[in-house]
C-alpha cells in the first residue's frame, strides 16, 4: 500500500510542477501584457463568409459596416445560401457603399468548409490587409477596425479575441470557460513566440502573406484549419501580434444546446492531429497534468499519511490559479466564471476526454 500511495503522491507533485511551469512560462505573460497602440491607418478589407445566415447578418453586419475608420470595405461572401441572404444583402448594398457582396452560385462544387469562400473573399479584397469575422459575430465598438489593425504597422498577423455573450445556465458558463482556456492558450503561446492558432471570428493578416503560401493549398482537403493550420504555416516569432483591448473584441451568442455545441467543438479540434509535434506536446501535456492532478488528489485524500502534505499543496495550487485567472478573466471578459473555476475545470477535463474518444470513431465533416 505504501508503494501505491507513493506513486500517486509523486504523480500529484509532478502534475503541480508541470502546471506551475505553464503558469509562469506561458500564462503569466498574458497577465502582464499591455496593448501597445500602433500607427497603422491604411486601407482594410473586412471579410465575412455566410451560408444561410440572413438572420445573423441582419443583426450583426451593420456593426462592421458602421466602423469609425477612414478607409475600409466589408466583403460578404454569400456561400450558396438558400435562405433570404441574397435579398438581405441586396438591400444592405443600397444603404452601405462600403459593402461588397460576392456570391458563390449553387451549381459550383466546392469542398466542405469555408476555405473556398474565404479564399474568394481574400482574392476580392481591395486592400492588402484583411480582417476576418463570422456572420454570427458583432463588434463591440466602432473602433474595432482601428484597434485590430493598429499593429499592422509592424506585424503581418494580428490575433484578436471573440468572447461569447454572458447568459444564464450551465451550458453558457461552460462554453465561455472553454473559450477562456482556448484564448488563454493561443494568446499566451503567441507571446512566448510559439504561435499556433487564432480564431476565425477575429483575426487579421496581410493578403500578400496569404498568397505567399498559396493560401490553404497545403490543407485544403481538411474542412477546418483556416485559423490554426494556416497560422502555423505563416506565423513566425517576429511577425505576429495579439490584440485584447476591449474595443477590439467581437462577440457572439453561445450554442443553445449541448448537442449543437459538442458537434461544433468536435469539428474545431479535428485539425489538431495535423499540428506540429511541439504544439501537440504542449497542448496535450497541459490537460494531462490537470487530469493527473485531480485523479491523484481524489485518491490521496483517503490516506491520512499524506494529508498533511497533499492538502497544503492542493490549496497552494488552487490559490495560484485563482490569482492567475482573476486578472486574465477580467481582461478576457470572463471574471464571473472564477467562482465556478474548480467545477468547470473538472467538467472541462471530462468533456475534452469524451471529444477525443468520439473523434477516434467518427470526425465531423460539415461546416
Amino acid at each position: 500500500m505504501d508503494i501505491f500511495v507513493n506513486i500517486f503522491f509523486w504523480i500529484f507533485v509532478f502534475a503541480i510542477v508541470v502546471q506551475l511551469f505553464y503558469a509562469l512560462f506561458f500564462f503569466l505573460r498574458l497577465s502582464f501584457y499591455k496593448t501597445e497602440e500602433g500607427t497603422f491607418n491604411g486601407g482594410v478589407s473586412v471579410i465575412i463568409c455566410a451560408k444561410d445566415e440572413s438572420e445573423n447578418l441582419a443583426k450583426n453586419l451593420p456593426s462592421f459596416l458602421e466602423q469609425d475608420y477612414p478607409t475600409f470595405e466589408v466583403i460578404v461572401v454569400n456561400d450558396q445560401s438558400v435562405d433570404g441572404t441574397k435579398y438581405l444583402l441586396q438591400d444592405l448594398e443600397k444603404k452601405y457603399k462600403n459593402l461588397k457582396v460576392v456570391t458563390i452560385d449553387e451549381h459550383i462544387i466546392s469542398r466542405v468548409g469555408k476555405k473556398f469562400a474565404l479564399t474568394i473573399g481574400i482574392k476580392t479584397a481591395q486592400y492588402d490587409y484583411v480582417l476576418l469575422s463570422d456572420a454570427d459575430c458583432a463588434t463591440v465598438s466602432k473602433n474595432w477596425i482601428r484597434k485590430m489593425s493598429s499593429s499592422f504597422s509592424e506585424k503581418d498577423i494580428v490575433l484578436g479575441i471573440s468572447p461569447y455573450k454572458k447568459q444564464k445556465g450551465l451550458l453558457n458558463k461552460f462554453i465561455r470557460f472553454d473559450e477562456f482556456i482556448v484564448m488563454l492558450q493561443y494568446l499566451s503561446f503567441a507571446l512566448a513566440k510559439t504561435p499556433y492558432m487564432g480564431v476565425g471570428r477575429n483575426l487579421g493578416y496581410k493578403k500578400s502573406l496569404f498568397f505567399s503560401v498559396k493560401g490553404f493549398a497545403s490543407h485544403i482537403h481538411i474542412p477546418s484549419g483556416d485559423d490554426d493550420l494556416f497560422i502555423q504555416e505563416v506565423a513566425t516569432k517576429q511577425n505576429i501580434a495579439i490584440e485584447i483591448d476591449e474595443d477590439s473584441h467581437t462577440i457572439s451568442e453561445t450554442k443553445q444546446s449541448w448537442k449543437e455545441w459538442i458537434f461544433q467543438r468536435r469539428r474545431h479540434i479535428t485539425t489538431s492531429e495535423k499540428y506540429k509535434f511541439i504544439f501537440k506536446f504542449l497542448l496535450g501535456v497541459w490537460p494531462l497534468s490537470q487530469l493527473l492532478f485531480w485523479l491523484s488528489f481524489t485518491i490521496l485524500i483517503f490516506f491520512e499519511s499524506t494529508l498533511l502534505v497533499v492538502l497544503p499543496l492542493f490549496i497552494f495550487r488552487t490559490l495560484m490559479f485563482y490569482a492567475l485567472y482573476l486578472p486574465l478573466m477580467k481582461k478576457l471578459k470572463s471574471s464571473d466564471l472564477l467562482i465556478w473555476y474548480p467545477l468547470l475545470e473538472i467538467l472541462h477535463i471530462v468533456i475534452q476526454g469524451i471529444f477525443v474518444l468520439l473523434n477516434l470513431f467518427k470526425k465531423p465533416t460539415s461546416w
